[in-house]
């Protein structure tokens, strides 16, 4: 079993959820694993992170289900003529701590009868990675909402992208989550920023 495990979701698509991963894989040394890959399986999110990571000692596990379709994986399996269910997805065996990265958003199907928020168990410790657009306020909110009406465990949010402050303090001041820390707008990254990153994120992650 992991020693602890960290489940990375986003507020909607594209809003920097695999940096993100990569970066707290990088902190924690821990293990990476993406349950369900829907589409670009030649250059999966696996296989950027692995890019992204330096130290030797984190384990990439398989995904449970590699889908060849770019789209909702409820839709991506259909077409594969696969049949997903939480029950038949098994987490890696491994006593290192591990990074979980869903797909989308919270609410995104897997199924006809289940959604990423089904991958999540109560003792993950969930991180939310906002980004700011027009509507992220909302979507974060309604995010952490969702996660406390159903009993996960939050362990904070982490901005992704240019800094707005008004927005930052007002979802952190009605969420009453706690605020990880921010990975900025870069010009790219690489394995040398996200080794930047995972040190200035390092002590918040370790905290309980």
């Amino acid at each position: 079993m992991a020693k602890n495990t960290f489940f990375i979701t986003g507020i909607s698509t594209e809003v920097g959820k695999t940096v993100a991963s990569a970066i707290v894989t990088e902190a924690l040394e821990a293990d990476y694993w993406k349950p369900i890959q829907a589409g670009d399986l030649e250059y999966s999110d696996t296989h950027k992170v692995k890019e992204f990571i330096s130290n030797a000692k984190t384990v990439f596990h398989e995904n449970a289900f590699s889908l060849k379709t770019p789209m909702s994986p409820h839709a991506a399996a259909a077409i594969d003529g696969v049949h997903i269910t939480s029950s038949e997805i098994r987490r890696p065996e491994t006593i290192n701590n591990l990074v979980i990265e869903g797909a989308g958003g919270l609410l995104v199907p897997i199924s006809e009868t289940e959604t990423i928020l089904d991958l999540i168990e109560p003792d993950d410790k969930v991180i939310v990675v906002s980004r700011h657009y027009l509507g992220s306020i909302n979507h974060t909110l309604l995010t952490i909402d969702k996660l406390k009406q159903a009993g996960k465990t939050i362990f904070g949010i982490l901005f992704s992208g240019a800094e707005h402050p008004t927005t930052e303090a007002v979802i952190e001041k009605m969420s009453g989550v706690k605020i990880i820390g921010r990975i900025d707008e870069e010009p790219y990254f690489d394995k040398m920023v996200v080794n930047e990153y995972a040190e200035l994120l390092k002590e918040s992650l370790h905290q309980e």
